[in-house]
C-alpha cells in the first residue's frame, strides 16, 4: 500500500531538470546543531521550471556561485551530489531571500515565450475573477484590453504587449511579484508555481 501511494505521489511531484543558486553555504548552516566538523556545503536553489524551492548538496570540493544555473536532472549531474528536499519560503537564508527576485526574473526573461503565453491562454478562475487579474497592476480594465487583444491575434512578446495595450505594468517585475507571493504561501491560487 505504502509503495503504491509513494510512486502516485512521485509522479504527482513536479521534477525540476535545472536550478538558479540562491545561497551557498560552504560550511553548512551556521546554526545548525551539529557540530562545526560534521557539518556538510549546502546550497539553497529555485527550480526553473516549476519555481520549487530546493535545498541541494554539491559535489566535494565544488564551490558554487550564487546565481549559477546548475543541472538536477536525472542523468549524471556534474556539480550536484544529491537534492536534499524541498524548502519553505520561510527556511531561505537572508542572502538566499535577496537573490529570489533576481533569479526568478532572470528565469522570466529567458523564458518570455512561456509568460507571454499565459496571458494569450489564461482563462476564468470563477464568474468574477479571472487569473490575468492575479498578477499584480492588473485590473479589470486591462484585464479586458489583454483578452481582447489576443482575441484578434496572439502576443508573441511583452514588447508586442506594451505596444498594444496601455497602462500595463512592467510585466517580468509584476510576474517575479506574484511568483514570490506563490512562495510565500500568500495565495490561494497558484499560477505559476507548482
Amino acid at each position: 500500500m505504502f509503495k503504491k501511494n509513494f510512486k502516485r505521489f512521485k509522479k504527482q511531484t513536479p521534477r525540476e531538470e535545472y536550478a538558479i543558486i540562491l545561497d551557498f553555504l560552504p560550511n553548512g548552516y551556521p546554526l545548525s546543531r551539529i557540530p562545526s566538523f560534521k557539518r556538510k556545503p549546502v546550497a539553497q536553489a529555485i527550480g526553473t521550471e516549476h519555481f520549487t524551492l530546493l535545498e541541494l548538496s554539491p559535489k566535494k570540493d565544488v564551490v558554487l556561485k550564487i546565481g549559477e544555473k546548475v543541472y538536477i536532472g536525472r542523468e549524471e549531474r556534474p556539480k550536484i551530489e544529491a537534492i536534499i528536499g524541498r524548502l519553505f519560503f520561510n527556511k531561505l537564508t537572508s542572502t538566499a531571500k535577496a537573490e529570489l527576485e533576481h533569479a526568478i526574473t532572470n528565469i522570466i526573461e529567458e523564458n518570455e515565450e512561456r509568460f507571454v503565453d499565459f496571458f494569450n491562454k489564461a482563462g476564468p478562475l470563477s464568474m468574477r475573477m479571472h487569473s490575468i487579474e492575479l498578477i499584480p497592476g492588473i485590473g479589470k480594465k486591462v484585464m479586458w484590453e489583454i483578452i481582447e487583444k489576443r482575441e484578434e491575434k496572439p502576443f508573441e512578446s511583452f514588447e508586442e504587449m506594451y505596444e498594444k495595450i496601455e497602462h500595463l505594468p512592467d510585466l517580468k517585475k509584476a510576474i517575479a511579484k506574484r511568483i514570490i507571493s506563490e512562495l510565500e504561501g500568500n495565495e490561494k491560487h497558484k499560477l505559476f508555481v507548482k
